[in-house]
């Protein structure tokens, strides 16, 4: 392994002071570009990229990610607002680069496919063939413009969510794994003319046939057939979903021979982004380990800051809060590149005097997630629904938990072990106590463990909603516990978890749930023959009928969240 990549994209976040920020990719809408302000703001993301890349090279990390071809390419065909915008960021990414160079690192800039602007879209439409043309002819430019990066680093089984609100936004352009290929056979000649690096993710959110890539084996293969450039590296998450736990290895990693590099998340985005002790030490020996045999891995790509729609906003690298985030940085590059264990690079980071009550906190945080955040029973069951699998967390969602009855009803369904899964939940919070203690004896963030205590004891308590049957004190408790936390960690403070409750009688029943979990749901990769005749065809048609006629009936954070959930019904 030579590659160690990092995301650099904490410090364009000084300043944003919405409730909730998208940490999918730098906040351009929010970057100021005039003025008194705009000149402290970026003399600000100087300093601090500066202090991100000196501290991230010190526990070895070579190379640097930053946003995004699209808002540092000009192009002559750009209404001329947009254009003096990419002008302005371009002159100050050119100020970065000896930041990045004196701090050893290298540096790769990352892609949607494809980005375009209203003028962009009225000239071109949604001609697949001029689409791919254009933006074969942005990465000609942005190379000729920065020649010291090494490599873009492409998305295209996801885009900009739907807050974004700026000129410049992207879209789905690959729909087929067809389309793919001949996107990558077009393009790949250019990087190797140019002996730069074209990093392809496999990730999608499950839009479109290309929707699957990251775990079907005859999509990949007909993506990648021929394919066997020099400049082509893959980069993939280690599950068939997102960042969450009991997700077994994804055996693409064997499937492909050709280069690739791994994708870990140090700042957690669905299990606190950092409030709280996420350690992902253990995980990282385990695919160490499991990936022995795999053939070309070249490294990984950590995420340090990138990643989920959530209030949680600390900075990893440039303040003392982002502790736990950068605990998890070291553990993936000591492990991987230095061969220690988690043990050994829990004691890198705190020394060996404190480093036996770090290592028994960060344990029973290990065992309280697995066994309370996650429902443990459910979490292990294999589940896809189109070209999804189904992730292991369902009453939880960023940063907000839902004491809800129907994903009480959907909960039941699947969990038929009830009294073991509430027993496990509340054996598990009892481990705070002790938590306490050693965060204590080791001069760790005390507030922090109490924050998650907190949080961890309403989620014992949706547990409990959840498996056992109506109890009318037990919803009162609920209520008073969702005053109390709220009371206990007031959002100007601090941000905190949402609690989303909702006791009323949904209107489906358990039968209904078997029979649509029957219908829909499939517990193997391959799709049945209802789904290639219903789920992934007429179904797609009822949605978009229903979607007009009833659109208030999906939740708002379902219909806004991310590219919100018409993207997996395309």
């Amino acid at each position: 392994m030579d590659l160690f990549l990092i995301d650099g994209i904490g410090p364009f976040f000084r300043g944003v002071t919405s409730r909730r920020i998208n940490w999918s990719k730098i906040p351009f809408g929010h970057l100021p570009l005039h003025g008194e302000t705009a000149g402290r703001f970026w003399q600000g993301v100087r300093k601090d990229l500066g202090t991100l890349t000196e501290r991230s090279a010190a526990l070895g990390y070579n190379a640097l990610t930053l946003d995004c071809l699209a808002h540092l390419t000009d192009h002559p065909w750009y209404e001329p607002p947009v254009r003096k915008m990419i002008q302005h960021y371009g002159r100050e990414f050119r100020r970065f680069l000896p930041i990045i160079r004196n701090a050893g690192q290298r540096l790769f800039v990352t892609s949607d496919v494809i980005t375009t602007t209203a003028a962009i879209d009225q000239r071109l439409g949604s001609d697949r063939a001029s689409l791919s043309s254009f933006y074969h002819d942005l990465v000609d430019r942005f190379f000729e413009d920065f020649p010291e990066v090494e490599g873009l680093i492409l998305r295209i089984g996801e885009s900009d969510g739907r807050d974004i609100r700026h000129p410049l936004r992207s879209r789905l352009h690959l729909r087929t794994a067809h389309q793919t290929n001949h996107f990558l056979r077009h393009l790949a000649p250019l990087f190797e003319r140019r002996k730069r690096k074209l990093i392809l993710r496999t990730w999608t959110v499950g839009a479109h046939r290309i929707g699957d890539l990251l775990w079907h084996r005859e999509r990949q293969r007909i993506a990648l057939h021929n394919l066997d450039s020099p400049a082509l590296v893959l980069s993939m998450k280690p599950g068939e979903s997102d960042f969450f736990r009991y997700l077994p290895l994804n055996s693409a990693f064997f499937r492909y021979e050709g280069p690739k590099i791994l994708e870990l998340q140090a700042r957690r985005e669905y299990e606190g982004a950092g409030e709280f002790p996420s350690f992902i030490g253990w995980d990282c020996e385990r695919l160490r380990d499991e990936l022995g045999t795999a053939k070309n891995l070249l490294g990984l790509s950590v995420w340090a800051q990138t990643g989920g729609w959530h209030r949680f906003r600390r900075l990893t690298f440039l303040e003392p809060e982002g502790f736990w985030t950068e605990l998890n940085c070291r553990a993936a590059v000591d492990v991987f590149k230095n061969h220690l264990s988690a043990e050994e690079s829990v004691e890198g980071a705190v020394g060996k005097d404190r480093a036996g009550a770090t290592v028994e906190l960060l344990r029973h945080a290990d065992h309280v997630i697995n066994k309370l955040y996650y429902i443990d029973t459910f979490a292990r069951q294999k589940l896809f629904f189109r070209r999804v699998r189904i992730p292991p967390l369902l009453h939880l969602y960023w940063d907000t938990l839902f004491v809800h009855s129907s994903v009480r009803r959907i909960l039941r369904h699947f969990v038929r072990d009830r009294n073991r899964a509430i027993h496990e939940g509340e054996a598990a919070l009892k481990r705070f106590d002790r938590m306490e203690r050693l965060a204590h004896d080791a001069g760790l963030p005390v507030d922090d463990i109490r924050f998650m205590r907190d949080t961890f004891r309403l989620l014992a308590l949706a547990r409990r909603y959840y498996f056992e049957p109506h109890n009318e004190d037990l919803l009162e408790r609920i209520r008073v516990a969702k005053k109390d936390y709220k009371a206990a960690w007031p959002r100007d403070t601090r941000p905190r978890y949402r609690i989303k409750t909702a006791f009323h009688i949904p209107p489906f029943g358990p039968r209904s749930v078997r029979l649509l979990s029957t219908l829909l749901l499939r517990r193997r990769r391959g799709y049945r023959l209802i789904d290639r005749i219903f789920t992934l065809n007429l179904l797609s048609f009822a949605y978009r009928l229903f979607r007009h006629r009833h659109r208030d009936a999906l939740p708002k954070f379902v219909r806004n969240s991310a590219m919100g959930i018409d993207t997996i019904f395309e």
